[in-house]
């Protein structure tokens, strides 16, 4: 069944070969590649032209067809797929095929939709998925967000930039991007299940080197927990970096964004205030998310004074110290011509995000709890 038209919304590579006399079991395979947003290729014995067995990123083979494919060469990416999982000729068959999992439908479909759409959008590692939340209003949570993604595409990282507060006024507003032409969030409202990778990255604004889904000025829309579920799974799946702007307020959409992030940076401001403030965000955040991390930021009414040092302010949070950004003079009014958030490098903020990316890649730090501690403090202190 070959086709000229490109597979799957985000046209990154073939479909899948399907190798089957089996008529009840390739309408259930080419449903599933259906589901999947891929268009096979079919074939009943091992493929006449040469390079047509290596070819697919993935190759489904029927339990009627396995005795013939063993002179087939190994190659990766083989799976067996039978009705009966026990039947024990079919692990012999496998293991003489180079199989990588034998699958039983129905009871395996979900896992190979899964893998099917894997293969055709060439998915590898996920990204390093980063959140920052504010300890307090007006913190700085989205300038610092903003911050983050520009450094990380600046440095030739592969960077989507996730608007995952919708209080917040729009991401695209903050780097000068809101009349760009791509889908914002209410585009997104209906998503269900799967979303292709790089369908979904294609689709979004592209501003200063890196990919923004943002909120549009339209108040009404609400994103349900199942949208942002899927689309934050595809933003990983296109592996990079993610960072995500999250809200105080920890609510079901939230929770799903945030049950997706490797690493939390909460920034709170030099003020006991803050703290207090912050301890009552963290302990919301901390239900979902394992490691989370204090980011001391200089408020500007603390410049030049000494306020809370902060060592002092990550032990009364009870959380690891991630770094410390100074106040910036000239930020507001940068932000206020449409200067993008740490787009002077030699500023307090395009340094300290400059030494936590270049700390994370050092430590080898992509997620997880046991992590080593990233202090990089802006200004060059370290």
């Amino acid at each position: 069944m070959p086709s000229e038209q490109p597979v799957g919304s985000g046209g990154e590579r073939g479909g899948p070969l399907i190798v089957t006399e089996d008529e009840r079991l390739l309408d259930d395979l080419v449903r599933l590649c259906a589901a999947a947003g891929a268009l096979p290729e079919v074939a009943h014995g091992l493929p006449a032209r040469k390079g047509e067995w290596e070819a697919p990123p993935l190759v489904i083979v029927g339990a009627d067809c396995a005795r013939r494919l063993r002179g087939a060469g190994r190659r990766a990416g083989v799976l067996l797929v039978a009705r009966d999982e026990d039947d024990p000729d079919l692990w012999r068959q496998a293991v003489a095929l180079g199989a990588e999992r034998v699958l039983a439908l129905p009871d395996g479909e979900r896992w190979l939709v899964d893998r099917i759409a894997d293969a055709v959008e060439g998915v590898g590692p996920p990204a390093l998925t980063v959140g920052v939340i504010g300890g307090r209003g007006g913190a700085g949570a989205s300038t610092l967000a903003g911050a983050l993604a520009l450094t990380a595409a600046r440095t030739g990282r592969r960077t989507l930039l996730v608007d995952g507060d919708p209080l917040g006024g729009g991401l695209d507003v903050l780097l000068g991007g809101e009349k760009e032409k791509g889908l914002r969030w209410p585009a997104f409202a209906e998503s269900r299940g799967r979303v292709a990778c790089g369908a979904l990255a294609e689709s979004l604004p592209r501003l200063h080197s890196l990919r923004v889904l943002s909120w549009d000025r339209d108040s009404d829309v609400v994103i349900p927990p199942p949208a942002m579920r899927a689309v934050m799974a595809a933003a990983r799946r296109r592996g990079g970096v993610v960072v995500v702007d999250l809200p105080r307020r920890v609510d079901e959409a939230a929770a799903e964004a945030l049950a997706q992030v490797d690493m939390g940076l909460l920034l709170v401001p030099t003020e006991l205030r803050a703290v207090a403030a912050a301890q009552r965000v963290a302990s919301g955040v901390r239900q979902v998310l394992g490691d989370l991390r204090v980011v001391a930021c200089e408020a500007p009414a603390r410049h030049g004074d000494d306020g809370l040092p902060p060592d002092e302010i990550a032990r009364l949070m009870g959380l690891p110290l991630a770094g410390e950004v100074p106040w910036e003079a000239g930020l507001s009014a940068d932000l206020a011509r449409g200067v993008p958030p740490g787009a002077q490098p030699r500023g307090p903020l395009a340094r300290f995000c400059a030494g936590f990316w270049e700390r994370v890649a050092d430590s080898g730090d992509g997620g997880g709890a046991e992590r080593e501690q990233a202090s990089c403090r802006g200004g060059g202190r370290t």
